[in-house]
């Protein structure tokens, strides 16, 4: 049965009482997790509040006792990797295993540049992002002592002391579709997350996963298949109207990108298609932090 999570953007005006919120409404509504991007600001001003990421998770792992939640995803880019480990480390311990560890090599341009950041051209981001999942995967994974000399990380024998509760550390998941990063999913993952595909795109990709799992000597079933994708949700007809209306694209076209667009009998028959052809947990990405009525209404439609 496909799972159901949460997926929300934190630099669009996320605050501490919108967070909090948030969190309890999707413990109780019973979506299987709650998801939320780590950026510093968006892509084009104007700049909204936007909470730190890692503070965010540790209070959710406080304060949940059910829901599966992670970064969709942590760069690389301004989160070194031995930090990135020893945090994540940490906050699944807190919440008991719960956490999914997301990471990417990091993409918007924009807060980069604000923060001083270098983001690197995409072949050097990817190079940095390997190593980067080299020093996460040994520091978790390994009781040894670590030592890695890469152009971006260098370890000389650290060790990640405590150890994590969890054997091997949290679950790692890596975002994307090419093939450079599905290769690392093979590598490196238990679970894959794409982002916005139709079903015959979904299957197209994960096809190619699978030949990157075979090549790699690894089981089928040991990636999960997830995907983050947009949703535009109407209880009924005046309430989809009204969120379209901002919208400049038609229906179909914002089919086509792969959201999730529709009342309740439309969302339901597009996740079943996505069920239908091998996703296991979709991150449906709720973009109006205060529509909380409205995520409600999303809760008895799709997870009855």
């Amino acid at each position: 049965m496909l799972e159901i999570a949460i997926m929300i953007e934190g630099q669009n005006g996320l605050t501490w009482p919108r967070w909090q919120k948030i969190v309890r409404m999707v413990e109780e509504l019973g979506f299987v997790g709650l998801y939320r991007s780590d950026h510093f600001t968006n892509a084009n001003p104007p700049d909204q509040e936007s909470l730190e990421l890692w503070t965010s998770l540790t209070w959710l792992a406080c304060n949940t006792t059910r829901i599966e939640f992670g970064p969709l995803v942590t760069p690389f880019s301004f989160r070194h990797p031995a930090f990135t480990a020893r945090m994540a480390s940490a906050v699944d311990d807190l919440s008991n295993g719960r956490l999914t560890l997301g990471l990417g090599a990091g993409w918007q341009e924009r807060e980069h540049h604000l923060y001083g950041f270098d983001l690197l051209g995409p072949k050097e981001r990817f190079d940095r992002f390997e190593e980067g999942l080299q020093v996460v995967t040994g520091l978790l994974q390994s009781d040894e002592p670590l030592t890695f000399d890469g152009r971006y990380f260098q370890v000389r024998g650290g060790t990640l002391l405590p150890r994590p509760q969890r054997p091997g550390g949290p679950r790692i998941l890596i975002g994307g579709d090419g093939r450079r990063t599905l290769t690392n999913v093979a590598r490196y993952a238990n679970e894959w997350n794409c982002v916005m595909l139709t079903p015959q795109n979904f299957d197209r990709k994960n096809a190619l996963l699978n030949e990157k799992l075979n090549e790699h000597g690894r089981s089928l079933g040991s990636v999960r298949r997830s995907m983050m994708t947009g949703c535009i949700f109407g209880k009924d007809e005046i309430a989809l109207r009204d969120k379209l209306s901002a919208r400049t694209q038609t229906v179909k076209q914002l089919h086509e990108r792969g959201m999730v667009v529709g009342n309740s009998s439309e969302v339901k028959e597009q996740l079943q298609e996505l069920e239908q052809v091998g996703l296991q947990r979709v991150m449906l990405q709720w973009l109006d932090l205060d529509d909380l009525d409205g995520l409600e209404a999303l809760a008895k439609t799709v997870l009855k």
